[in-house]
Order: C-alpha cells, then sequence, then structure tokens
C-alpha cells in the first residue's frame, strides 16, 4: 500500500513539472510576471540561507561572535564585487572555517 502511494505521489509531481515544461513554449505571460519570476531564484535562496546565517546554537545570533553571520557578509561582499558564483563559495567558506578557529566559543 505505502509503495502505491509513492508512486502515484511521485507520478503527480511529475505529470506536474512535466505540464510546465509541455506549456512553457506556448504559454504568453505579461510582461510583469517575467519580471517578477526573475526574482524568485534570489528570493528561494535568500529564504533558504538567512536562516542559517543568523542562529547559532539554536538562538538568534546578530552579534560579531557569530562566525556564520560574518562569513555570510564577507561572502555577500564578494558575490557583489566579482558576481562569481566559484569564488563566493569558496571565500565563504574559507572565511567561515577561519572565523570558526579564531573566535573563542563559535
Amino acid at each position: 500500500m505505502i509503495w502505491a502511494i509513492i508512486f502515484i505521489l511521485g507520478g503527480l509531481t511529475y505529470l506536474i513539472r512535466l505540464a510546465f515544461i509541455v506549456l512553457w513554449g506556448r504559454l504568453r505571460l505579461p510582461a510583469w510576471v517575467q519580471r517578477a519570476l526573475y526574482f524568485v531564484p534570489v528570493a528561494v535562496l535568500s529564504a533558504i540561507i538567512t536562516p542559517e546565517l543568523v542562529t547559532y546554537d539554536q538562538h538568534l545570533a546578530l552579534s560579531f561572535s557569530n562566525p556564520r553571520l560574518l562569513a555570510g557578509a564577507i561572502a555577500v561582499g564578494v558575490a557583489y564585487r566579482t558576481r562569481n558564483v566559484f569564488l563566493t563559495i569558496l571565500v565563504g567558506m574559507v572565511a567561515y572555517w577561519l572565523l570558526r578557529w579564531l573566535l573563542p566559543g563559535a
């Protein structure tokens, strides 16, 4: 029974995604919708990452003792300056590792 539910839900998920792929070339969206869709990836990524940056040890940590927040700020600066995703991730991770090592109690 559980396998039937898994396969049915998987098939429904596939059909929903397939519908958007098939209709994408035929569907004409208004210009304002297309402009709004441009910002969806940034909004989703921000919603996923921000809670991880502002919490430390299960508490809100908006101070200089939070290595995640500091490394995130450094990564944002690198991203803004270089527009290079790989360099942003590399610098952000190195900054996080260094800050965890340098900050007491981190």
